[in-house]
């Protein structure tokens, strides 16, 4: 089975997270600094290509209203480049709450939220990305015994 890569998109940081090859954990990978439009993508696609990763998750900020804001449409625009580079089907998940989860999360395990911005986004991709992977493994019919 193919690795899903999930993306935490924010202003200044870029959160990665990646699946294990079985499509069943999530773990966190590390964090692309914003510099260019094109450097980013180029990194995205460079580990997507590098990894077999069959499937992009990008976490999709809506408000409690069930709204998009500002940070929601810069990052359905992103999408909207990526999709264009990225050799890759692109899948959109509520995020909503992930930052908040990972930096207590990171608070738990004796770390600072706030002293390492980066870890906080990377951890928060890799919760996105364990939720879509457990949503797919409920929605997905369990595969059919093969005859002998």
């Amino acid at each position: 089975m193919a690795r899903t890569l999930a993306l935490d998109f924010g202003d200044k940081r870029i959160g990665v997270a990646m699946s294990d090859p079985t499509g069943l954990l999530a773990s966190p990978l590390t964090t692309i600094t914003r510099g260019n439009l094109r450097n980013d993508l180029d990194k995205i696609v460079e580990m997507v290509t590098g990894n077999e990763v069959a499937t992009v998750v990008v976490g999709l900020p809506v408000s409690l209203n069930g709204t998009i804001g500002p940070q929601g449409q810069k990052t359905l625009d992103f999408c909207d480049v990526l999709r264009e580079t990225c050799p890759v089907p692109i899948e959109m998940m509520n995020e909503q709450f992930t930052s908040a989860e990972a930096e207590r999360r990171i608070r738990e395990s004796g770390g600072k939220p706030s002293k390492d911005r980066g870890r906080v986004d990377a951890v928060a991709a890799a919760i996105i990305l364990q939720e879509w992977l457990d949503l797919a493994r409920q929605t997905t019919p369990p595969e059919e015994p093969t005859p002998a």
